[in-house]
């Protein structure tokens, strides 16, 4: 946090330091990314990231899309325009946000990232014969979405899950689920009820991600359940 002396913020753990949440992952043959993160830049170098097929978004507040102009380098790896999937609220929220990448200028001697905008919905797609299955969830009065890839699933930024969505989400290996903070908040999971969903999921190990600095990792992994812990920057999951 900026301006903060807090333990978290001081602490000499690296698993401390936090950037905005993103996951890259790797399925088949395919290569996508969940979010783009203010820091994506930066993810990519340290995590040696050098292709991608596709871009998933879960929504488009701006903790999760304001690294999007970075994807122009993939551009220039692919060779080809990079696809982006995200619901009908959250293409059009990008095409407003970022404009210039989806109205260009002829001629104009600047560069933007090229990217094709895909509004999906909560029925399972595929891309590149992977199936993806978008779970529905809500993030305060906001709908978003949450990934399932085989038997991961990835479940950022929200604090309801519905019934119908809980069914999507059984038989999972691993669950990465939004868990904020200790106290309440109107769009989050505070860590408690981040622990009681999981339970109720069940999945065999689950990681808590989005988190303040009020959560140290190493003090709030000693008091999760046993298959439980908070995830951090560099995490490698193999499911």
């Amino acid at each position: 946090m900026i301006g903060c002396d807090c333990e978290v913020c001081t602490s000499d753990d690296p698993r401390d330091r936090r950037t905005r949440p993103s996951i890259f992952v790797r399925v088949g043959g395919c290569h996508f990314l969940v979010d783009t993160a203010p820091e994506l830049r930066l993810q990519c170098l340290a995590n040696n990231i050098k292709r991608l097929d596709a871009v998933l978004f879960t929504h488009h507040h701006a903790d999760h899309v304001m690294g999007l102009d970075d994807l122009r380098r993939f551009n220039w790896i692919m060779k080809r325009k990079i696809p982006c999937y995200g619901s009908q609220q959250t293409v059009s929220a990008l095409q407003r946000m970022f404009s210039y990448a989806f109205d260009p200028k002829p001629g104009s001697p600047h560069s933007s990232p090229q990217l094709e905008l895909h509004a999906i919905d909560s029925q399972p797609f595929e891309i590149g014969g992977e199936t993806i299955i978008p779970i529905p969830l809500m993030h305060g009065p906001m709908p978003v979405l949450g990934l399932r890839f085989g038997r991961f699933a990835y479940c950022t930024d929200c604090n309801v899950i519905p019934e119908e969505s809980l069914a999507l989400l059984r038989d999972l290996d691993v669950l990465v689920l939004d868990a904020l903070r200790n106290t309440p908040h109107a769009t989050h999971f505070t860590i408690d009820q981040a622990v009681e969903m999981a339970q109720r999921i069940g999945a065999k190990t689950t990681y808590f991600t989005h988190m303040t600095h009020e959560l140290g990792h190493e003090a709030t992994n000693r008091k999760l359940p046993k298959g439980m812990a908070l995830a951090f920057d560099g995490l490698r999951i193999a499911v």
